[in-house]
């Protein structure tokens, strides 16, 4: 197989752009570039690679610990990370072999009597308390049925998501740049940083903040979408090509703090958002191809890319801002 470009490793492992940036980013997936083409290239090698990442991460293996087999060819390595996943699977058997046998003895001592209380089955053994007692709530991973009444699924959405905060974002004037193609989110990020560097924007705004969002969203109707980041700048501020000067509106949004790659809380927080009692959505119907309005800030993005802070003091994180407004506002 000849090298692939981003888009079709994407289509064919089922896997975002991001997550292939992010895995690039850790040091876990090689690229390259070839002469005359200027988008990440993956050979069979990387695809290879790629397979096997996903495959252990369905094993429920950390990310830190797959880097670890991969950086120590060494079987000790991998042994000890699959010996610690074994006994993580052991456990959670345990607790369910247990929930198990505890739930067959209620089964039991209802079917043989008919009008026994609920109470003296549940709290009449001794044995099945102690077995109860010492389940760990952290050990199981408990499926939430879906079919539960608006009210209680609402209180599940509202628990789901313990950080979000409410926050007014002021209007700034900021330099954009966009791009649609193989890569968006990577291509438009490089772009923003030469410019960034050349005008010195952090010695005279070292307070900057970097934003971004879908530009237009993917979609199976197109081969590429696109991405567009504004960064806030002084407003008397003159900005180089390919950067493009821009108001931003601001206003209020719920926040959501998330590592990478786990945009699929987007999904969470746009529920929080709908479910809330004293907000609600206040999506712009004219942006639906920009995410609604929506808007990921990227954090710590300046200190690693242009003031040389290494990436091991922080994770890599983004706040996903979703706009709302008061009900019956």
């Amino acid at each position: 197989m000849e090298s692939i470009t981003i888009s079709q490793l994407t289509k064919m492992c089922n896997v975002s752009t991001r997550m292939l940036r992010y895995y690039e980013q850790i040091g876990l997936l090689p690229s390259h570039r070839t002469d005359g083409y200027a988008y990440r290239m993956y050979d069979v090698q990387a695809v290879t690679r790629l397979q096997q990442i996903l495959l252990l991460r369905k094993l429920r293996i950390p990310l830190k610990q797959i880097q670890r087999i991969f950086d120590n060819p060494d079987a000790e390595i991998a042994w000890e990370v699959f010996m610690q996943g074994m006994q993580e699977c052991t456990d959670e058997i345990t607790a369910l072999t247990t929930m198990r046998r505890v739930l067959k003895g209620f089964v039991s001592k209802l079917q043989a009597s008919v009008g026994l209380s609920l109470q003296s089955v549940l709290f009449s053994d001794e044995t099945m308390l102690d077995a109860i007692n010492a389940l760990s709530m952290t050990k199981i991973q408990f499926k939430e049925a879906r079919s539960m009444d608006e009210v209680n699924k609402a209180h599940e959405t509202l628990s789901k998501l313990k950080n979000v905060r409410i926050i007014q974002l002021p209007p700034c004037t900021v330099a954009a740049c966009h791009f649609i193609g193989e890569n968006p989110e990577g291509t438009v990020g490089d772009m923003m940083g030469k410019a960034l560097l050349e005008i010195k924007l952090y010695e005279r705004k070292p307070d900057a903040r970097m934003f971004g969002f879908n530009h237009p969203n993917p979609s199976k109707d197109r081969p590429h979408h696109g991405y567009e980041n504004w960064v806030t700048i002084p407003d008397d501020m003159d900005v180089p090509a390919p950067l493009v000067k821009k108001q931003m509106k601001g206003g209020l949004y719920a926040v959501h703090t998330i590592t990478m790659p786990n945009f699929h809380e987007w999904v969470d927080l746009r529920e929080w958002v709908e479910n809330n009692e004293k907000y609600e959505a206040d999506y712009a119907p004219e942006d639906t191809e920009i995410m609604g309005g929506c808007l990921e800030e990227h954090l710590n993005w300046v200190y690693h890319n242009h003031l040389g802070w290494p990436e091991e003091l922080s994770e890599s994180q983004l706040d996903l801002c979703s706009p709302i407004k008061l009900r019956n506002s």
